[in-house]
């Protein structure tokens, strides 16, 4: 069974718990990373700064305590694969709904179920609609 890392555990710890409940069951299943929870002002800016982000700090729902985001990849990362993302982010996806925790998915901002239809993809990112 996969589990976390000592990076991944790390990141988790700064999320709000909605996420971790959603997260510590996904990884029963699906190998993944975490690579970012709560993120500085610093971070943030250069984020925005390089493309990466298109909000500034404060508005990211990674720049709270604890953060209201998450970004996380199916592992091993191959940045290339859009469609291994869009796998792994409806089960992410499915196992949210199962707990009634309602996320939003950087591949699909406006919940429409159509996965090409973005101006901006960041398909690491999933964040709680509810906060």
């Amino acid at each position: 069974m996969p589990a976390f890392g000592i990076t991944s555990i790390r990141k988790l710890s700064e999320c709000d718990e909605r996420i971790l409940t959603v997260l510590d069951e996904v990884i029963k299943v699906f190998d993944c990373s975490v690579i970012c929870g709560y993120r500085d002002e610093a971070e943030q800016e250069e984020l925005f700064r390089v493309g990466k982000s298109h909000v500034q700090y404060p508005n990211s729902k990674h720049n709270v305590r604890p953060s209201l985001a998450v970004d996380v990849v199916p592992y091993p990362v191959d940045w290339q694969d859009r469609e291994r993302f869009t796998y792994f982010a409806g089960y992410v996806m499915g196992v949210a709904a199962s707990f009634d925790i309602r996320l939003r998915w950087g591949g699909d901002w406006n919940g429409d179920w159509h996965v090409r239809d973005n101006h901006f993809d960041d398909l690491p990112h999933f964040e709680l609609l509810d906060a």
